[in-house]
């Protein structure tokens, strides 16, 4: 399949759909030619486990890829990984670390396709006992808003138990509202990574430090929860509103070349190209449109611009992709950034650029 790699000054018109699944599939290549074997252990500074949060947000790539690519390749490679991993999360199922339990995103999405039940059994486990602690303050940092709140609502999605939709939204909203006075600014439409983020905190500039990756983690939870539970439920509506006020505080941070900066309001401490925030707002802003939350004749030239610019100057000839930045809690982690620096992990960035580049893809064919 051709592909057509923009230069800086193409029109979104010139990308298709297909262009789109053909970056996508060249990406995905790269990391499993790469990684052929997806029960090796990573190492980085130390042995971990295949079934770490990094590798589990590939894997829910690889998942919406196969919403748009039915290769039978990318079931296997799941099934392998998960299979070797007994379908647990990460540190078995007593964790109730959000990082950990991100891998059950793709076990239940599996056991909605087969309803394998073996799938699902240890997820349970690991949900009802966190549930039954009794205790609400677990997700104390907005990534984890991301690795977890869409496992309670895939959970429910596949059984229809309606307890673990609810304790979900009991956690997000004591880390939205409680935890440090509140990690979600409604007046300023962002969220502050954790605790050590909150006013005073300031950057050098005075501004508030809003980290891009960050605030996409939560931009990309909301977006699974609400496909999830519908536009019916009662919880839809309190979501949908968090999420058009980021939307809108998004699009103003956006960068004249398309990209978002490490920095979403204080590029003076670290702007610069970055992948993974920009991927996950595209991902955001496209499953908007598509379900008729944000206006395309506000958000889609966003959209065309912030994936032109990922094809443009982030995707290598051979699939890599640059602009990744490193594992971290704020703007200065892995840097600097830049096109051809390998971070840490190369697993999570391409995780983030198939979920955008699955729903823009489903946006063009509209």
């Amino acid at each position: 399949m051709a592909m057509v790699l923009l230069t800086a000054g193409a029109s979104a018109q010139q990308t298709s759909a297909n262009d789109v699944l053909a970056a996508a599939q060249l990406a995905n290549k790269y990391f499993m030619t790469k990684y052929a074997d997806p029960t090796v252990p990573t190492n980085v500074k130390r042995i971990r486990p295949s079934s770490l949060w990094t590798r589990a947000v590939y894997y829910e790539g690889l998942m919406a890829l196969y919403g748009i690519d039915n290769n039978p390749a990318y079931i296997d490679y799941t099934d392998r990984w998960a299979n070797f991993h007994e379908w647990t999360p990460r540190n078995g199922v007593k964790t109730t670390d959000a990082d950990d339990q991100c891998c059950a995103q793709t076990y239940l999405e599996r056991y909605m396709m087969t309803h394998d039940a073996r799938m699902i059994t240890h997820v349970r486990e690991n949900l009802d006992l966190q549930m039954a602690s009794g205790k609400l303050d677990y997700w104390t940092w907005i990534d984890a808003i991301q690795m977890a709140m869409p496992v309670y609502s895939h959970f429910y999605k596949a059984t229809g138990e309606r307890r673990y939709l609810d304790h979900a939204m009991k956690m997000y909203t004591w880390s939205r509202d409680t935890c440090g006075g509140g990690l979600f600014n409604t007046a300023e439409g962002l969220w502050w990574r954790d605790a050590d983020y909150v006013p005073p905190y300031k950057e050098s500039d005075g501004q508030n430090c809003y980290w891009s990756r960050g605030s996409g983690w939560v931009y990309a939870a909301l977006v699974r929860v609400m496909s999830d539970i519908g536009k019916k439920d009662k919880y839809y509506k309190r979501l949908k509103k968090d999420f058009i006020l980021m939307s809108e505080a998004l699009l103003k941070c956006q960068r004249e070349d398309g990209l978002w900066n490490p920095s979403l309001v204080s590029p003076v401490t670290y702007g610069g190209k970055e992948l993974t925030g920009t991927a996950l707002f595209l991902y955001g802003m496209s499953w908007g449109i598509s379900n008729n939350i944000l206006k395309a004749k506000k958000y889609q030239d966003a959209c065309d611009r912030a994936w032109n610019a990922m094809v443009r100057d982030c995707l290598h000839p051979d699939g890599f992709l640059g602009y990744v930045q490193g594992t971290g809690k704020d703007p200065s982690a892995g840097q600097p950034v830049t096109y051809t620096k390998v971070p840490d992990f190369e697993d999570y960035g391409l995780g983030c650029f198939l979920l955008g580049a699955a729903e823009y893809y489903r946006l063009l064919k509209r």
